[in-house]
């Protein structure tokens, strides 16, 4: 499938466009259009398709929806929205949205009526309400949330009325807008029954449509990766081994969750599955801040685009950008316009990997086998039909010399013709070998 093969870019509208951190629910700021001036730029950056979190009526940051059918009138209008999709559609690349369908927040419209009518509304049905309780609002009742976050109003899920109108807002979204996937927020909460109710729904309105969740646990999520329930799921576990991996100088730890995971092996977990992998996103420090050694920051984009699964950009990133959570998540989602244009190397080699993986069936659908290992270096293979890569990384200031097989290959870097069984890498270089 389109999502299977190619490169995504996700975007946090709110941080991305400069919006206000409270909505006054006044006047409407036509702030999308900061987003359609980038669409070149990801075009040429080798983006086949973009991930936009939240971007409907809120209170704060997206993810305490007011109303899942308006454009946040900090962006601007559903018009504008409609035009974005529209502009990325005609330069081939396909668009996410982020479906957030656990929770709401305070003002969503049909908790304000509980709030106001209590036991005389039909919506108390469609949240965990216990008018015997209190909450921190001092509102004279208590309600189920998101992991102790009072703002964040937990559905009931399970309730008819509820299913409706939720998948009444799947429905809008991909006729209003044409939308080409969704990702599940906390997609670890929902049941199984919901998700398999978004596939048919979507299913119903658009055959391919790419449906991922988000997940922190592999383990027990696995059973949803199936063509009724979900397409993909967050791949946090190969994230934090990778950042561990290289900030304490031991390959070892990002192999065994990748021999765990893809391996060719009956207890392997995700052979044949794409997961989504990222080196950072909305909710984590940013890949630049986080390593230890900057000089490693091109072997983890070359790790990223070459292990099994979807390699997803977090924007800005492409620039080295910087970012922690010493502000809340704030200064993880800055706007784009305070992102500075610089590390053109790092650009530069984004670019070739989002091509090469564009271009070679085994990094999208060959089998994953460990080569050559050890704390420092390492080296693996992905094969597909007779296509056969091997991957070879240094993350230290040494020269070693790995034997991956027998034969030659070119590395897909360089161009340059090397031995399989006599892999030379410079100090913190990667390569990537197509066999001749």
């Amino acid at each position: 499938m389109w999502f299977d093969e190619c490169t995504f870019y996700q975007i946090y509208p709110l941080g991305f466009c400069g919006a206000e951190r409270e909505n006054d629910f006044g006047e409407i700021r036509h702030r999308l259009a900061k987003i359609e001036r980038e669409i070149g730029r990801l075009k040429d950056l080798g983006v086949g398709a973009v991930l936009l979190n939240p971007l409907f009526e809120s209170e704060r940051h997206g993810y305490d929806t007011v109303d899942p059918f308006t454009v946040d009138r900090r962006l601007g209008t559903n018009a504008d929205l409609k035009r974005l999709i529209s502009s990325f559609h005609q330069a081939g690349i396909r668009v996410v949205l982020d479906g957030v369908f656990h929770h709401t927040g305070r003002k969503f419209a049909p908790f304000q009526e509980v709030l106001a009518r209590r036991e005389g509304t039909e919506k108390r049905f469609w949240f965990y309400i216990d008018f015997g309780g209190n909450d921190r609002y001092n509102d004279g009742l208590s309600y189920a949330d998101w992991e102790g976050h009072a703002e964040l109003v937990k559905l009931r899920l399970e309730h008819p009325e509820v299913q409706n109108y939720l998948m009444d807002a799947v429905r809008f979204w991909i006729r209003e807008f044409d939308i080409d996937g969704l990702r599940l927020d906390v997609g670890y909460l929902l049941p199984p029954w919901f998700m398999e109710m978004i596939r048919r729904t979507a299913g119903q309105e658009k055959r391919d449509f790419f449906l991922m969740g988000e997940v922190i646990h592999l383990q027990n999520f696995v059973q949803n990766i199936v063509p009724e329930r979900l397409d993909s799921a967050t791949n946090y576990e190969c994230f934090k081994g990778m950042i561990s991996a290289f900030n304490s100088e031991n390959l070892f730890e990002i192999e065994h969750s990748l021999t765990r995971l893809f391996a060719d092996l009956p207890w392997a977990l995700c052979t044949g599955k794409h997961l989504f992998n990222f080196v950072d996103n909305h909710d984590v420090i940013r890949a630049a801040t986080a390593l230890k050694e900057r000089r490693n920051l091109k072997n983890l984009y070359t790790l990223l685009f070459t292990i099994p699964g979807i390699p997803c950009i977090y924007y800005g990133s492409e620039y080295a950008a910087e970012g922690d959570k010493s502000d809340g998540d704030y200064r993880l989602r800055p706007c784009i316009d305070e992102i500075p244009r610089r590390a053109e190397d790092l650009y530069a080699h984004i670019r070739m990997l989002a091509a090469i993986k564009a271009a070679h069936p085994a990094l999208h659908y060959g089998s994953y086998r460990k080569a050559t290992l050890s704390n420092k270096y390492f080296s693996f293979l992905r094969t597909f039909g007779n296509e056969e890569i091997v991957v070879a990384i240094n993350i230290s200031d040494g020269e070693p010399v790995m034997c991956a097989e027998a034969g030659e290959g070119v590395d897909l870097l360089t161009g340059e013709v090397c031995s399989l069984n006599e892999i030379r890498l410079p100090p913190f270089s990667s390569c990537i070998l197509l066999r001749k």
